[in-house]
C-alpha cells in the first residue's frame, strides 16, 4: 500500500473502492528508518504495528463506498505482524516504502466482500482479515493509488512514499499551526507595513516642509497625491487577483510600494514634481494589497471564521499606523527625516520572501496542506476557480452591491481624514509639538486594533448561535457608524486637549467594528468577485481621500456617517447575491 508523507505527520485519508465493512479496523504496519550515506538501499525489514485506524462508511450518489481513516489509537499488545517486505531508501527524497494493508472486522458485524479479497485467518480472534488489492486515498491535498500487492525489489518504484497516518504528531508547532491562520497572519504583517509606509508622511511632512518652505496648500497637495495612484489600482488590483490569484498580486503591491518609500527621499530632493510622483507611485502599490488580500481570503477562510480574519487583518493596518507614528518622530530626531522612509522601506523585502515561499493562492495549491484542513476549508462550497469574465453588468445590478459603495465612501472620508489630518490637528489646533502629536495619534489607532478583533469575535459569535449573517453585519456597521458620529461631534465642545484625544481614539474605536460589518460584506454577497467588489466600492472611498479637506472636516464626517447608517441598514444584506 503506497502512502505519501513524513514521519512527523499524522494525516487523514480516504479509501475509495469495494463495498462498505461497518465497525471495521484499519492495520498499517510500518518501521522507521534512518538513511546512512549517499545512496539508495533496498533492505528487508520486518514490519510492527504502528498505530489502528479506525474508520466509518460513507454511501454516496454514485453507489461507491468511501472509507474515511481517522488515527484513533496507538499499538496493542495483540496487534498482527505482516511478513517482511522491500522498502527502498533514499535520504535525497523521500523514504520510499509498499507494504500490504489488512482490514478486518469484529463478527458482531456484517461484513461485505471487497473486489479480490484475499483472506488470512491470523490467531485465535475471530476477526477476517481482508487483503486490499486496489483502490485510491487522499493525502493533504493530493491523490494516490493504492496497492496491496506485493513488492519485488525490481518494481520498486522511483517516487513511492512512506504509509501516512501511523505515526504520533511530533511536528513543530509551526508545522502545526493552521496554515490558513498562517495567511492571515503573513496579510497582517503587509497590512502592518502598509500604514507604517504611508502615515510615515504624515509626521516627517511636518520637517520637510520647514526645509522646503512649502506652503499649506503644497502639503495638501503632497498628502493627497498618494491617493491619485491608490485610485487607480483598486478595480484594476480587483480584477488581477480575481483572475490570476491574490498571492503575485499582493506581493507585487508591497514590493512596489517599498521600493517607492525608499525613493521618497530622492524624489524630494529632486523636487516638487518628482516628490508627487513617487507618493502617486506608492498608492499605486497600495491600491492593489486590499482587493488582492480579500481575493485570498475568499479562498482560505470559512465562513465561520470570515470577520475575526478580516479584524485581524485589518488590526495590522491599525497597529501599522501605530508603529509608524511611534516611531517615526524618534527616528526623524536621531537621523534626519530620510531614516523614516529608508528604514520603514526596506522591510518589505524581508516580507516578500517569507510571502513568496509560505503564501499560495488557493488551498488547493499549496502541497503542504493537511487533508483535514482542507475538507474544513472547501466545505462551504464555494467555487475557488479563478475568475474568467467579470460580469459588470450584473454586479452594478445589485442594490446591496450600492450599498457597499456609499457605505464605503461615508467610511472612508472620516477614516482618511483622521489618518491624513490627525497630526496637523494636535500640531496647529491643540498646539502639540512634534513628539507629542506623535504620541497622541498612536492613541486612537491602537485603539482600532483592539476594538477591531473584539468586534469580528463578536462577529463570528453572533453568527455560530445562529444570527443571520445580514443582522450581524447591520449591527456591527451601525457601531462603526453612530460610534464615530457622536464622538467627532463632541470636539468643537471640549474644554482639554486631553478629552480631545480621548474623543479621537473613541471615535476610532467604534471605527474599527466596519471590519465586521462592510469590510465582511464583500465576501458575503459575492465571495467568487470579493477582489473587484472590495476594489469597485474601495474606489469610492478614496475618493473621499482625495476630495476630503481640512475645511470643517468633523462636521462633514459626522453628516456621512449618518447617510451611511440609512444607507446600510436600507439596503445591505449579508446573504450570497452573485455567483
Amino acid at each position: 500500500m503506497v502512502f505519501a508523507g513524513n514521519l512527523s505527520q499524522s494525516e487523514q485519508c480516504s479509501i475509495q473502492k469495494g463495498a462498505r465493512s461497518v465497525g471495521g479496523r484499519i492495520i498499517f504496519k510500518r518501521s522507521l528508518h534512518i538513511p546512512r550515506g549517499y545512496g539508495s538501499y533496498l533492505c528487508r525489514h520486518s514490519y510492527n504495528p504502528v498505530a489502528h485506524l479506525v474508520f466509518h462508511s460513507v454511501k454516496n450518489n454514485t453507489n461507491q463506498n468511501a472509507l474515511s481513516l481517522h488515527q484513533l489509537e496507538y499499538p496493542t499488545s495483540d496487534s498482527l505482524q505482516l511478513s517482511e517486505k522491500f522498502h527502498l531508501f533514499n535520504h535525497k527524497r523521500e523514504v520510499h516504502i509498499r507494504c500490504e494493508c489488512l482490514l478486518s472486522s469484529s463478527p458482531s458485524n456484517v461484513s461485505r466482500d471487497l473486489n479480490k479479497l484475499g483472506i488470512s485467518d491470523k490467531k485465535s480472534q475471530q476477526f477476517e482479515y481482508r487483503k486490499v488489492t486496489r483502490t485510491r486515498a487522499d493525502y493533504k491535498s493530493e491523490s494516490y493509488d493504492i496497492t496491496g500487492q506485493s513488492l519485488n525489489s525490481s518494481e520498486v518504484p522511483d517516487e513511492a512514499v512512506l504509509a501516512e497516518g501511523t505515526v504520533q504528531n511530533i511536528s513543530s508547532w509551526l508545522e502545526q499551526f493552521p496554515k490558513r491562520w498562517m495567511i492571515v497572519l503573513l496579510c497582517f504583517s503587509a497590512f502592518l507595513l502598509c500604514n507604517m509606509d504611508r502615515v510615515n508622511m504624515s509626521i516627517a511632512i511636518l520637517p520637510m516642509s520647514a526645509e522646503y518652505n512649502w506652503s499649506p496648500a503644497t502639503v495638501g497637495l503632497i498628502q493627497s497625491s498618494f491617493f491619485w495612484g491608490y485610485l487607480l489600482t483598486q478595480i484594476v488590483g480587483g480584477i488581477w487577483a480575481d483572475k490570476i490569484g491574490g498571492k503575485t498580486v499582493l506581493g507585487f503591491g508591497v514590493v512596489w510600494w517599498s521600493i517607492a518609500t525608499v525613493l521618497t527621499p530622492i524624489a524630494a530632493k529632486l523636487g516638487l514634481p518628482f516628490l508627487l510622483t513617487m507618493r502617486a507611485f506608492m498608492g499605486i502599490g497600495e491600491g492593489v494589497a486590499m482587493p488582492a488580500m480579500n481575493n485570498i481570503l475568499s479562498k482560505w477562510i470559512p465562513v465561520s471564521e470570515r470577520s475575526r480574519s478580516l479584524a485581524l487583518v485589518y488590526s495590522g493596518m491599525y497597529l501599522g499606523s501605530v508603529t509608524g507614528l511611534a516611531f517615526s518622530p524618534f527616528l526623524i530626531h536621531k537621523f534626519g527625516w530620510p531614516s523614516v522612509f529608508y528604514s520603514f522601506g526596506s522591510l518589505g523585502s524581508i516580507w516578500f520572501a517569507l510571502w513568496m515561499r509560505k503564501a499560495h493562492s488557493t488551498p488547493q495549491e499549496d502541497p503542504e496542506l493537511s487533508a483535514e484542513e482542507k475538507s474544513l476549508i472547501l466545505g462551504g462550497k464555494v467555487s475557488k476557480e479563478p475568475v474568467k469574465v467579470i460580469p459588470w453588468k450584473l454586479i452594478l445590478s445589485k442594490g446591496p452591491v450600492w450599498a457597499l459603495i456609499v457605505s464605503h465612501f461615508c467610511h472612508n472620508w472620516g477614516t482618511f481624514i483622521l489618518l491624513t489630518w490627525m497630526p496637523t490637528y494636535y500640531n496647529q489646533v491643540l498646539k502639540f509639538n512634534l513628539a507629542e502629536s506623535g504620541l497622541f495619534c498612536v492613541l486612537p489607532w491602537l485603539t482600532m486594533a483592539i476594538f477591531a478583533n473584539i468586534g469580528g469575535w463578536i462577529a463570528d459569535t453572533l453568527v455560530s448561535k445562529g444570527f443571520s449573517i445580514t443582522t450581524v453585519r447591520k449591527i456591527m456597521q451601525s457601531v462603526g457608524f453612530l460610534g464615530p458620529a457622536f464622538f467627532l461631534s463632541q470636539l468643537s465642545r471640549v474644554k482639554t486637549p486631553a478629552l480631545a484625544v480621548l474623543c479621537m481614539a473613541c471615535s476610532q474605536g467604534c471605527d474599527a467594528f466596519s471590519q465586521s460589518g462592510l469590510y465582511s460584506n464583500h465576501q458575503d454577497i459575492g465571495p467568487r468577485y470579493s477582489g473587484v467588489l472590495l476594489g469597485l466600492s474601495n474606489t469610492a472611498g478614496v475618493l473621499a481621500g482625495v476630495f476630503g479637506s481640512w475645511d470643517d472636516v468633523f462636521k462633514v464626517s459626522v453628516a456621512l456617517y449618518l447617510v451611511g447608517t440609512l444607507v446600510w441598514n436600507l439596503f445591505s444584506t449579508g446573504e450570497k447575491i452573485l455567483d
